[in-house]
């Protein structure tokens, strides 16, 4: 298991009712709680990771002091606690209960980079990133408690393989963050001549070194699909045929330097062997690089 649990919890008059349930997996930490508070009783909790907390009573009786949802602050005035919030890793929440009160909620501590992967090639990393900074308040659980729920009996039975429950929790995230349906694609859509100079700059950053989609639409914050799609429009190209070209090109250019073996520029360039680079470089030119150095006559 992966994930490290950073949480810090003070309490004064808030009791469990029966022991903390709780199940680890690679990514996130799921914990099932049963408990009451009594009039006046406080609570303050940090912790080193996001959470996401699903309550399956009404607590608006609890007042919360601290991350705001939507674009409002992340201090705030003590207002109702909702029934469902996400608090980005490292912003304090306290609490108070104007009212006695018994309840049950889902926590679930999930690590930051493991969700970012898991938005990205929705949203795009710059997207995903924004998003898990912001905290979020919901009213109502409507569908989410169903997922919650489901999660809760993981936890305290397991009964099925742990990517069920893996997959409970991503559904969780992404609900609760509201990534939203994607947007209906505009198919004559392109990336901008700045946009295309950013991923040209991070492909001859690497040397000519393949990179993936995910590394290419990093680049410019946008979605692996989305960018696959715009791309391709853009440059006529898939990104990996358009890599090929660059580093084809990049390769000529290396040829002329009589100092470097065929062998050296296939290494230079990220291919297997000289080998391979030669089969490559034939496929796109019709001849070997050899060939190619002869023709460009003496150094």
């Amino acid at each position: 298991m992966s994930y490290r649990h950073q949480f810090t919890g003070r309490t004064v008059g808030i009791r469990s009712t029966a022991p903390v349930q709780w199940r680890q997996f690679d990514s996130f930490m799921a914990a099932y709680w049963e408990a009451e508070g009594d009039l006046g009783g406080n609570g303050y909790y940090v912790s080193a990771n996001p959470r996401i907390s699903v309550f399956f009573t009404d607590v608006s009786s609890i007042r919360i002091d601290g991350a705001a949802g939507g674009a409002g602050p992340v201090q705030g005035p003590a207002r109702p606690m909702t029934r469902v919030f996400y608090v980005p890793a490292g912003l304090p929440m306290r609490t108070a209960f104007t009212a006695p009160l018994a309840f049950s909620h889902l926590d679930v501590h999930f690590e930051l980079h493991k969700a970012i992967d898991l938005l990205s090639p929705a949203i795009g990393r710059g997207a995903a990133r924004a998003r898990l900074a912001r905290p979020v308040e919901l009213d109502e659980a409507g569908d989410l408690e169903t997922l919650a729920r489901l999660l809760v009996d993981e936890v305290r039975q397991p009964a099925r393989h742990g990517l069920f429950s893996e997959g409970l929790a991503a559904s969780l995230i992404a609900a609760v963050l509201d990534i939203g349906a994607p947007a209906e694609a505009d198919e004559n859509a392109r990336l901008t001549p700045a946009q295309m100079r950013r991923v040209a700059a991070r492909f001859e950053a690497g040397g000519g070194r393949r990179l993936t989609v995910a590394e290419m639409a990093d680049a410019v914050n946008l979605s692996e699909s989305w960018f696959h799609q715009v791309f391709k429009t853009t440059t006529g190209l898939t990104p990996l045929q358009w890599q090929m070209k660059q580093r084809i090109g990049m390769a000529q250019r290396l040829l002329a330097d009589p100092g470097l073996s065929i062998a050296d520029i296939a290494g230079r360039l990220g291919f297997a062997d000289q080998a391979h680079f030669t089969k490559v470089f034939r496929q796109s030119e019709g001849q070997t690089p050899a060939a190619w150095r002869r023709a460009l006559g003496p150094g």
